[in-house]
């Protein structure tokens, strides 16, 4: 991985910790994207405790503020001629529904619309590095939970653990079309489930739930596995719009692959984020 340029959302706690430094100890030049400043600094001092020569950066951006997004987009333009792996990591769950600064729903707004608009954003750089790979941190969550269009924001039907689900199911979603309309030019999208991880995020599912399965939750390193995988083996160089678990490839549900609603929740995401896009860099990515 020397010589190439890896931007990881969301890396100062967790997975997205964990693959910013597997990615260092690859020879990568990282870019930690994430909102809070000294958070960033020590994940910074921890990677560079184990790898000295570690070549690091630091962008921040709240993803609850989708012109923050934009500009972490631009400031990264600023800064590097191509990237080569985009992994899209940065989630949130909560057990109460809020609302963004933007008007969306948190969870959906942080978890897909963000990871949307930024990706969206950093495709001329990601052509620029071309071969190069779109990394998106999805979860098995997604399988329970179907989108209803007519409620996106959960407005409706709010419920913690289910609105997760379905931005997940968004995510999934948006990697295959994604993946169909960069084919052939050089870019790759998949996703993956990293398992159950012994997180933060995990710790606000009701304590005696986690008491029960913390025994049998992976680790934060373990967690990252796939994702690092799909960032840097050369077994799935080439490989597009794919869903992978414990770094197999693997099918997820039904209604992912209905590509009617991939291309409806794009069309959807395009008109929430277009007043929020730069000028110029939002690409006109044809339907597949």
């Amino acid at each position: 991985m020397d010589g190439r340029v890896c931007v990881v959302t969301g890396a100062t706690a967790g997975i997205g910790k964990e693959t910013a430094l597997a990615l260092a100890k690859m020879g990568a030049t990282v870019v930690i994207v994430a909102r809070d400043a000294a958070k960033s600094a020590r994940t910074v001092e921890e990677i560079e405790t184990t790898v000295p020569d570690a070549k690091l950066d630091v962008v921040l951006a709240d993803f609850a503020s989708l012109d923050a997004v934009r500009d972490a987009a631009a400031e990264i333009g600023k800064r590097y001629r191509a990237v080569h792996v985009l992994v899209n990591n940065a989630g949130v769950a909560t057990k109460n529904r809020n609302v963004t600064a933007d008007g969306y729903e948190q969870i959906f707004a942080v978890n897909h619309l963000a990871s949307f608009l930024f990706t969206r954003e950093l495709v001329p750089l990601l052509r620029a590095g071309a071969p190069s790979r779109i990394v998106n941190v999805a979860s098995v969550a997604e399988r329970n939970n179907p989108i209803d269009f007519a409620d996106l924001q959960s407005e409706k039907n709010f419920g913690g653990f289910r609105t997760y689900g379905k931005s997940k199911l968004a995510n999934v979603l948006f990697t295959y079309q994604l993946a169909a309309r960069l084919a052939g030019t050089g870019i790759t999208a998949n996703c993956l489930h990293p398992g159950a991880v012994a997180t933060d995020m995990l710790k606000k599912i009701p304590w005696l739930l986690y008491t029960l399965i913390s025994p049998f939750l992976l680790t934060p390193e373990q967690g990252a596995m796939t994702q690092v995988y799909l960032a840097s083996s050369l077994q799935v160089e080439g490989v597009t719009g794919g869903y992978y678990v414990k770094s197999k490839a693997a099918r997820s549900s039904a209604r992912s692959y209905d590509v009617s609603a991939q291309r409806r929740l794009w069309d959807a995401s395009e008109a929430m984020v277009a007043s929020h896009s730069s000028h110029g860099s939002l690409e006109n990515i044809p339907s597949r």
